[in-house]
């Protein structure tokens, strides 16, 4: 392995100081002319210089880098979060550590502090379970010593920058669109028990049915977490009903649905119409290709990057908590309800 080459190597090179290379290779204002610049730099690139960035930090007081804790990377939605968080924190000149809590409150606690210890300039947080009483972690966010910004997955009673989705408008329109396809009976596979996101979904829904005139028939709403062996257990709930249709809260619902569907012969539209949630590229997977709520992750991703970029440059500055639009994206898994 090839020594790496320092500073002062590059300075005794081309014969100023290491000070000097440091201004020059930092694109910082120096009093330095514009050959002794050519020459730093050609150099430094024969050279393959790479800069110190632990040293670098020690000056600028910024590690330039960022956290993103999720609860669950294996989710179609959450990897491509952290996708495309990456590459609009590299963009900014920010390297991104991506952590996986599992959906569990005390390991988002933990992984706070590892982020923070490790000496990240900010923090994203996608909590994993927003209705958990755990004062623990609300006061370690109260009193967080980097500024957060909180996405998709928000603790509401907490002062602080948030991106989401209005999840009560896609559960609604979810609901909705099953509606005007003739649909009256509606199974709801959705995690309220955990989640203020399934909540507020599981509200749409009912309002909804509501605005229709139909009364919620609670025995149709069956509780699944937002993993595939959970939706398929609860799946059972769909094939012992009278549902025609059902709204999938996530595409791993839908997944673990679908698998359920398919071992005891029923298909999607034909037996089935399904309205699923996130409209994830691996959508491309399934058969028939599902009709979906959309979040759209680059617009999502943009926000929050926007705003941690705002903290950092400012850190009085107001919170500001913005609600972005779900869209309805209709494809395959919905059929017209047959007399």
């Amino acid at each position: 392995m090839a020594n790496k080459v320092t500073l002062k190597q590059i300075a005794r090179e081309v014969g100023l100081s290491p000070a000097s290379v440091s201004l020059v290779l930092n694109n910082r204002p120096c009093r330095i002319s514009e050959e002794n610049r050519r020459r730093i730099k050609e150099v430094a690139a024969r050279e393959h210089y790479i800069p110190n960035q632990i040293a670098r930090s020690l000056v600028t007081q910024q590690s330039k880098t960022l956290g993103l804790i999720v609860p669950n990377i294996e989710s179609r939605f959450f990897s491509s979060l952290a996708k495309n968080l990456e590459q609009r924190c590299r963009a900014e000149g920010y390297a991104l550590f991506i952590t996986n809590s599992d959906g569990l409150p005390q390991n988002d606690l933990e992984l706070l502090s590892l982020l923070v210890t490790r000496g990240v300039d900010g923090l994203f947080l996608v909590v994993g379970d927003e209705v958990a009483d755990d004062r623990a972690l609300f006061d370690e966010l109260s009193n967080l010593s980097v500024p957060f910004v909180m996405v998709d997955r928000v603790i509401d009673e907490l002062v602080c920058d948030k991106v989401m989705f209005d999840h009560e408008l896609g559960g609604y329109m979810a609901t909705r669109y099953l509606l005007q396809m003739g649909h009256r009976r509606i199974a709801c596979m959705v995690n309220a028990k955990k989640t203020i996101t399934g909540r507020k979904r599981l509200a749409g829904y009912r309002r909804a049915l509501r605005e229709s005139g139909i009364r919620a028939d609670q025995s149709l709403v069956l509780e699944s977490e937002y993993y595939i062996e959970s939706a398929y257990e609860a799946a059972q709930g769909v094939l012992e009903s009278d549902a025609t249709a059902v709204f999938a809260s996530s595409d791993n619902i839908s997944l673990g649905l679908l698998k359920r569907l398919h071992e005891n012969g029923k298909r999607v539209p034909r037996d089935y119409s399904l309205v699923s949630y996130d409209n994830s590229a691996a959508d491309a997977l399934f058969e028939p290709s599902l009709t979906s709520i959309e979040q759209n992750v680059a617009e999502l991703s943009t926000h929050a990057v926007g705003l941690m970029m705002r903290r950092l440059d400012n850190p009085a500055a107001d919170p500001v908590e913005r609600v972005l639009k779900p869209h309805l994206v209709i494809k395959e898994s919905v059929a017209p309800l047959r007399a």
